[in-house]
């Protein structure tokens, strides 16, 4: 006897929760031949600005937990995707049309990614951090400090970007304890919401990345002349008007990054991004 098929609504992630959107819009994502594969919720202006209070309120727990800690979480994550693979696979596999051969492969490179970042958690500060050297006797030194609640718009490449693109952005960002709110890809959003669940059910705090699905060019705008968010990375941008993105980020001193070609490789320039250096001077004792 045949049976339905019961097509899945894939929801938001913000503030740790899985919430519908407020507008109750929703949108078909199909495989690049048109077949449907699932609904996804269609953020709205609302959803974003619920997203900016979550990682608000998040920003002061992540950035006070030790970078040992951030990274022990960023392996976590790793872990619990290595443990999801095949479902991951799966999922880019009919989102992206590729073969299994290649989604297994842009599984284990954003695996790959997390373990990078995991591992700077608690050595980027000695690389970004200095202690100078003055005329006089006092110390003088330099230490980073995370920006706070990044805007992100993940890669939106036709291939290779539907998880690879979002980990490449997502995994510095919050390393060095920023919060993110991110626009995963609009056409293939699948990943990227299976990637919220495998962050509520690890050790990441609920409101550390909140992810939105939808349209980019809908969404961007609004994030970047959110007076509560303090940088702007247009990753995948490229294609809408990101010149107009810099200039409503400009209005509050946004710090922006500008799109780039390609999905970000794992670096120090990731890191160091979106992080402030704070200098302070101490008086040596006197003998």
């Amino acid at each position: 006897m045949s049976r339905l098929t019961v097509p899945k609504t894939y929801k938001l992630y913000v503030g740790g929760k899985f919430p519908r959107s407020e507008s109750g819009r929703t949108y078909e994502v199909a495989t690049p031949k048109g077949a449907f594969l699932a609904n996804a919720a269609q953020a709205s202006r609302k959803d974003a600005r619920d997203a900016v209070v979550a990682a608000r309120s998040a920003v002061g727990g992540w950035a006070g937990a030790t970078g040992y800690n951030r990274g022990q979480v960023l392996y976590r994550i790793a872990e619990l995707l290595e443990g999801r693979r095949a479902q991951f696979v799966d999922e880019i596999v009919q989102s992206e049309g590729v073969s299994a051969t290649a989604a297994g492969a842009q599984v284990d490179a954003a695996i790959d990614v997390w373990v990078w970042y995991a591992g700077w958690a608690d050595k980027y500060a000695q690389v970004a951090g200095n202690a100078n050297p003055v005329a006089g006797p006092y110390f003088n030194i330099s230490v980073p400090e995370p920006t706070g609640v990044v805007a992100i718009i993940a890669p939106q490449q036709a291939t290779g970007a539907s998880l690879l693109g979002l980990a490449a952005v997502v995994a510095p960002a919050i390393l060095t304890g920023n919060t993110v709110v991110v626009v995963a890809h609009e056409r293939a959003p699948l990943s990227a919401i299976s990637l919220g669940e495998v962050l509520a059910t690890s050790d990441v705090p609920g409101g550390v990345v909140n992810i939105l699905t939808g349209s980019p060019a809908e969404i961007a705008p609004w994030l970047a002349a959110h007076a509560d968010v303090n940088a702007l990375d247009l990753a995948g941008a490229g294609d809408l008007e990101w010149v107009d993105l810099q200039i409503a980020a400009a209005e509050t001193l946004t710090r922006v990054l500008q799109p780039e070609p390609g999905i970000p490789s794992p670096s120090l320039d990731r890191i160091g991004a979106f992080i402030e250096i704070k200098t302070v001077w101490h008086t040596k004792a006197m003998r």
